[in-house]
């Protein structure tokens, strides 16, 4: 099975320069997002993503921190009235960009039958939607992220529980789900993601005897190089493909 992040690891960090949309910041760069709120995310932004990337904070510094950080931005967009209708057109109005070779990665997991676990702290509506309008939306895709709740005219309330962030990716969140006696089935796993907090997003799955941890170094890549492969088996330094991932699938899935 495949258990990847979705936010700068199944999406591109970047494109010509440019930085591509997380999740959030889809919504956060919406227009139903008022100016003001628009200012109050990015000022959390500007002060906790320097904190999330630090590589000399502990994890055990950032977890409060992160909880801090998406519980704030949570609210603010919670008091925006947001509209479920609107969540298709938000993201086609976006900038998002999957990796180059994304179609071969769904799609080849999908012909073998390889579930896919994208473990998400981002927000799973919006994520959902990429993949959708991406027409890779196969059965073998289960998402695990933090969903909105809308009341009965549609309207954005408040954000499900319990709340994913970057630092408790792991099987705290997932005891007892139907996706974590899903996981307890498969022995081998690929593992991808873009953070130190990714790491862990399959720790507590039972049973596994083979495991590949795959690294998009994608930011501060000088600071944290030593770091990713430290914890990464392989560590792919400003790649925007899924070249390599999809090469190592061809490798298990047909020619082996």
């Amino acid at each position: 099975m495949v258990i990847s992040d979705f936010d700068m690891t199944l999406s591109r960090f970047g494109c010509n320069g440019r930085r591509c949309p997380t999740s959030h910041n889809i919504l956060d760069n919406s227009h139903v997002v008022s100016e003001d709120g628009k200012k109050k995310l990015k000022d959390l932004l500007h002060y906790y993503y320097p904190i999330e990337i630090d590589p000399d904070r502990t994890l055990e510094e950032k977890r409060p921190l992160m909880v801090e950080w998406w519980s704030r931005a949570h609210d603010l967009l919670s008091q925006q009235k947001i509209l479920k209708g609107d969540i298709a057109q938000i993201v086609r109005e976006s900038d998002v960009m999957l990796r180059d070779g994304f179609n071969e990665l769904f799609d080849q997991l999908h012909e073998y039958d390889v579930p896919l676990f994208i473990f998400s702290a981002g927000v799973g509506d919006i994520l959902e939607e990429i993949i959708r309008q991406a027409n890779v939306f196969h059965p073998n895709v289960n998402v695990v992220s933090n969903y909105m709740d809308f009341d009965d005219n549609g309207v954005l309330r408040c954000f499900k529980g319990p709340l994913i962030h970057t630092y408790n990716k792991n099987n705290t969140v997932l005891q007892g789900t139907e996706y974590f006696q899903q996981l307890s089935t498969r022995t081998s796993i690929i593992l991808l993601g873009d953070s130190m907090g990714d790491l862990t997003m399959a720790d507590g799955v039972p049973s596994v005897e083979n495991i590949l941890k795959i690294g998009f170094l994608n930011d501060k890549v000088e600071e944290q190089r030593g770091k990713y492969l430290d914890a990464y088996d392989i560590v792919l330094e400003s790649d925007e493909t899924l070249d390599v991932v999809n090469g190592i699938l061809r490798y298990i899935l047909i020619e082996t």
